[in-house]
């Protein structure tokens, strides 16, 4: 059950629609790399937390897709497409095998704990 959203028997048919129609082509190439990459991380310009989960996961010598979204002063309406669909309410969006973890601070944790190696090694 998810308490953050509203259920979609609460939103008319028009709503739901644009709501999945929103930059669906950005919502799926971000869902195509996801599929395809090991790990994939999404992110902006400009934004330091991206920037230091880039440089952890390349310290930790693990290879990853990056998608770059603008920055702090273009294509908002993209990057809240991206929010929308994971629905992670920040940048960047890390991905594991399919499944989001987070953003950079619970990456940390996990190449910390070695949970990010069990999962990327999961198959």
């Amino acid at each position: 059950m998810d308490l953050n959203r509203l259920p979609d028997d609460h939103k008319t048919d028009k709503a739901r629609h644009a709501e999945a129609e929103f930059h669906a082509s950005i919502v799926d190439e971000v869902r195509r790399a996801v599929d395809r990459d090991a790990v994939v991380v999404v992110g902006m310009a400009q934004n330091p937390v991206v920037k230091k989960a880039r440089q952890g996961l390349e310290e930790a010598g693990i290879a990853f897709a990056y998608l770059e979204y603008g920055s702090y002063l273009s294509k908002w309406k993209e990057r809240l497409a991206i929010k929308l669909w994971s629905g992670w309410p920040t940048f960047p969006q890390v991905f594991v095998r399919g499944t989001l973890i987070g953003g950079n601070h619970e990456m940390r944790q996990m190449l910390a704990d070695g949970s990010f190696r069990e999962l990327l090694d999961a198959e």
